[in-house]
């Protein structure tokens, strides 16, 4: 996991702590790093600023000892690296339900990403989630276009042992979230995790459907699914989500598999929203609360 970018971060560290730390030493080296971290999908604005930021920080320090030179260069690198993972928000969804409990109203999430990012069964995770510390869920099959997706949303929702609202192919999907909001006010239940069709973020239609379900339904949280694997294309997809239905948070799925590791960069730079959990793996537990300081910790190791 990572293994590029922990490449390219030792090698940066490398390469500055043996030379001088004047600006017209250190842009040669950080101008071909800044490649480096495009490459392994690190969005180039992204890239431009963690390179500008080390100048700025490095240019003049005098140090004669290479290991304190080592040490500073990681201590900056690494302050570099958490400003642009953390942001002023932080969002826990046990606590927002708990709250949400005590005003006996259900937590509304609406999930939206485009096909193949692992929506469907992030959502089964959260549902587990959600089960496991004490909470009651129901899930909303709003996606009704894509042929088999009610289907599979009903077969975790069976393996899980949670209630879901469904509607036919072709429904209008904000009356099938509408119908599971109703449906866990009389039933008291916690949480409602509303599914979405799969849209091309350059799909206008389809992205004005998801601004109706969120005015219908007026969510609590609206997530963004995002796969790590489709590199620079997924900070194209959550800027273009945000504009058009503006998300809270992302959940990044498949990060076990990304050997890069540079979307979760690339995402909350152009969302300024919080990264909320990695998907590890395919079980319902393999969801990580996402932490930058652990995170950033792992691309420096």
């Amino acid at each position: 996991m990572l293994e590029k970018l922990k490449a390219g971060f030792n090698n940066l560290v490398n390469k500055i702590t043996t030379t001088e730390l004047k600006a017209e030493q250190l842009h040669p080296i950080l101008s071909d790093f800044k490649l480096v971290l495009i490459q392994n999908d690190v969005a180039f604005p992204v890239a431009e600023q963690i390179c500008e930021e080390l100048v700025e920080r490095l240019d003049g320090v005098e140090l004669k000892r290479l290991e304190d030179r080592e040490k500073l260069v990681k201590k900056n690198l690494r302050e570099v690296l958490l400003k642009v993972l953390e942001t002023d928000e932080d969002l826990d969804l046990l606590k927002m339900a708990q709250e949400k409990r005590g005003n006996k109203e259900p937590l509304v999430i609406v999930f939206v990403g485009i096909n193949g990012t692992g929506k469907t069964t992030t959502i089964a995770k959260i549902a587990k989630l959600f089960n496991k510390n004490g909470y009651s869920v129901v899930l909303a099959g709003s996606d009704t276009y894509r042929a088999g997706s009610i289907e599979q949303l009903e077969e975790h929702a069976r393996r899980l042992k949670v209630r879901m609202i469904k509607h036919k192919y072709g429904a209008d999907p904000a009356a099938v979230a509408f119908d599971a909001i109703k449906h866990a006010k009389a039933h008291d239940i916690d949480a409602v995790l509303i599914d979405t069709a799969g849209r091309i973020q350059t799909d206008k239609n389809l992205m004005n459907e998801l601004a109706k379900i969120k005015r219908v339904v007026n969510p609590d949280l609206t997530l963004l699914v995002v796969d790590a694997l489709t590199g620079n294309d997924a900070a194209v997809q959550a800027e273009e989500f945000n504009k058009t239905v503006t998300i809270d948070g992302t959940i990044l799925t498949k990060v076990d598999a990304d050997s890069k590791g540079g979307s979760a960069l690339s995402v909350a730079y152009v969302t300024s929203r919080p990264i909320l959990f990695i998907g590890v793996g395919q079980a319902y537990e393999d969801l990580d609360k996402f932490k930058p300081e652990q995170f950033t910790q792992m691309m420096l190791e």
